[in-house]
Formats: C-alpha cells, structure tokens, sequence
C-alpha cells in the first residue's frame, strides 16, 4: 500500500502544443496532479484525450518541434522535469523513472541482442563492467519471468513472442531500481491470457520492489484491479481524480459515468446493449474556454458552453471539474 507521505512527482499546470502546418493543437491543459511513494495511479480516458502526451511531456520525450511545452512544473526528489538540463533529464531516465512503452517490438531495437539492450542502461547508469552487467541481466530476465535467462540474454527481440517481448520491456525498465515506472497501455497489443500474466507480474514486482506506478489505459477493468487512484482525462485535462473505489462507486462527471456504463458486466446480464458515447473527442485548435466535453453531454447546459469548469473537490481526495450535481440532476453550487 502506497504511504501518505511527501509526493514523490508533483506535476502543476502542464501545458504541451503541437504546432502542424494547419495550425496548433493544445494536447494537454493546464494537467495537475500527485503520484506518492508506492502508489499507483490509472490513467484512463479515449484515443486523444492527452494520457500518454501528457506523460511523455513529463521526461521530455516528444520531439520538439512539433511538440512545444509551454507551462508547468514536474518536481521529482526536488527537480523541475520540465526545466532540467539533458545532463540531469539523462541521468533520471532509465535511472530514476523507467518507462513501459505500448508497442515492444518498436520500442527494442532489432538487430542488438536483448542482453545487449538490457546491459546498456546498467552500465551506463549504474557503472557495471560487462560481466556483472550481464549477471544483473539475466536476474532481470529471471525477475520477470523468463525461463532459461541465462541463455536467453544471447537472443534477438524476433526470437521472443509479444508477451515476451513485454517482459523484456519490463525489464528494461526496471534494470536500475527506478522510483517510479510509467507503464503506457503495455497491455494493448496482447491477447486476454497475457494481458492477464502481465498485470499479475506488475502487482508482484509492485509489491517487492514498492515502485510508484503510473499505468496508462483506456481499459476501465484493468484500473479497478490494480489501481490506488484513477485520474480521469478528456480534451487534454483532468476531469475527474479520486480513489479507484470512490470514482467506480460514485462517479461525479458525465464523462466517468459513460465511460464506466461502456465496460461489459460480468455479473449477469445487463438490459440492453452496451453503451456507446456518441461523438467524437475534440480536436483543439487553442485552450479550451469551454467545458470540452459539453457537445457530447447530456447534462450540458448554457454554463457548461460558455466557461471551463475548475476542479473541485467533493469527497476525501475525489475531485471533479464538471458543473452538473449527479446528485440533484441540476447545476451544482459553485
């Protein structure tokens, strides 16, 4: 269980735009929020609405241009992210913050060996000569699963199955005891039994190690296994954040109902078909100045138009920013 202690990532008003040849994009607004030791945190929400930017800003790794961060702090262990050197940003990537990319196969590099790929960052980081690298490597591999690590160090990604390959990207990742691990949809591109395995090791490598998590998803099923908080985001912000058990029991936006109303039921049948949530995300050519969910709301009405709402707390660590009252059906009394 994650402790209540000083955050370990404290991140305030990101702001990130891609500049394209029709004009800009402003994929994330004004994100805020906290990650503390041990915990984990699901991110979640459509194709679009700013998870992985939003993420992927925080350790800098969009290429710039076309993406341009125009505001925000990052603090990790007392360092902005945002305005780090590369020396520093170099020596807290891989190191400091391990991250778990959606596609293994273009994220390890084809024609080097994984023992190789797996040895760099701990020479590079930690400072091990070649044979206790390898050593390390081969635990790695051992760590996450893999039967016969030793011989396998020797092998090429195209010698491993997806799952596999996803360990490997795990194990990467974890190679120099990082303090937090951002996992971006590493499950997407595998069947249901390794999603399963996947997840299952993330829980226990979380429990040994006790790593902060973020882990990134569209899929609501994964967040209400694994998951402390579920951090909510549409349009490229924060529309809801809370504890997993509060936002899945009471959840206070329009957007977290119908995303919850689309996840299946396992426990008997449920009346009807699935819900679909009709349109489609905004693209936004500049800072929204409205709530962006407002043409797809059911809710929405003239405030929701004409004004973005600012998140607000309502219960013990549960904010929203949302001007609807699920629990009168009327606005709410801000």
């Amino acid at each position: 269980m994650p402790d209540g202690g000083t955050p370990i990532l404290d991140v305030r008003r990101l702001k990130t735009v891609f500049r394209t040849r029709t004009g800009e994009v402003h994929a994330v607004n004004n994100v805020s929020f906290e990650l503390r030791p041990g915990e984990l945190l699901g991110v979640v929400g459509e194709s679009g609405s700013g998870k992985s930017v939003s993420m992927m800003s925080l350790i800098r790794l969009l290429p710039q241009p076309p993406a341009e961060i125009r505001g925000g702090e990052a603090l990790f262990d007392g360092i902005d992210l945002l305005s780090a050197s590369e020396d520093e940003l170099r020596a807290i990537r891989g190191a400091r913050i391990g991250f778990v990319f959606q596609d293994p196969m273009t994220s390890l590099n084809p024609v080097f060996t994984v023992g190789y790929q797996l040895m760099e960052p701990l020479r590079t980081h930690m400072g091990l000569d070649k044979r206790a690298a390898r050593a390390r490597a081969a635990e790695l591999l051992g760590l996450v699963g893999i039967s016969d690590a030793e011989r396998r160090l020797d092998d090429y990604p195209h010698q491993f199955s997806g799952g596999m390959r996803q360990r490997v990207m795990i194990a990467m990742a974890l190679a120099c005891d990082p303090k937090v691990l951002i996992a971006d949809e590493p499950t997407t591109a595998l069947d249901v039994t390794i999603q399963a395995q996947i997840i299952e090791l993330v829980k226990e490598l979380r429990q040994k190690l006790g790593m902060s998590i973020i882990w990134i998803t569209h899929d609501l099923g994964v967040i209400a296994g694994i998951a402390d908080r579920v951090m909510v985001m549409y349009g490229g912000q924060v529309v809801e954040q809370g504890p997993v058990a509060e936002v899945f029991k009471d959840p206070q936006h329009p957007y977290t109902r119908a995303l919850l109303q689309t996840v299946p039921s396992v426990r008997g049948k449920r009346a009807g078909r699935l819900r679909v949530i009709e349109g489609q995300p905004p693209v936004l050519a500049q800072e929204p100045r409205a709530c962006p969910f407002h043409p797809r709301c059911t809710h929405a009405f003239d405030r929701c138009r004409a004004e973005n709402p600012k998140r607000i707390l309502v219960g013990h660590g549960h904010d929203v920013a949302c001007f609807w009252n699920p629990e009168t059906g009327g606005p709410r009394d801000v």
